[in-house]
């Protein structure tokens, strides 16, 4: 429930702060949206089992892909790292 609270809670202020603009444009100070924030925005509108429906679990899905391996990753890193430098 905590865990749930904290990513709705993270996405919003992303969404806010991003500017919430989902056109992509190459320059950093133009308004941007994320994946999270999209699937919260777009989720809404889309029907049920409709594609929009189906791509919102696609992006939801590769961005729980790409946040384990990241966490992964880091967590074998810090692994050897520890290893590394406990004789230190």
């Amino acid at each position: 429930m905590v865990g749930l609270g904290r990513a709705i809670g993270e996405t919003m202020i992303v969404l806010m702060a991003t500017g919430n603009t989902p056109i992509l444009d190459w320059s950093i100070f133009n308004g941007m949206r994320t994946l999270s924030a999209n699937i919260a925005v777009e989720i809404p509108e889309a029907p049920l089992h409709g594609t929009l429906y189906r791509v919102l679990f696609l992006a939801a899905f590769l961005l729980f892909i790409l946040t384990f391996i990241l966490n992964t990753v880091a967590e074998l890193v810090r692994q050897r790292l520890r290893r590394r430098y406990e004789s230190i």
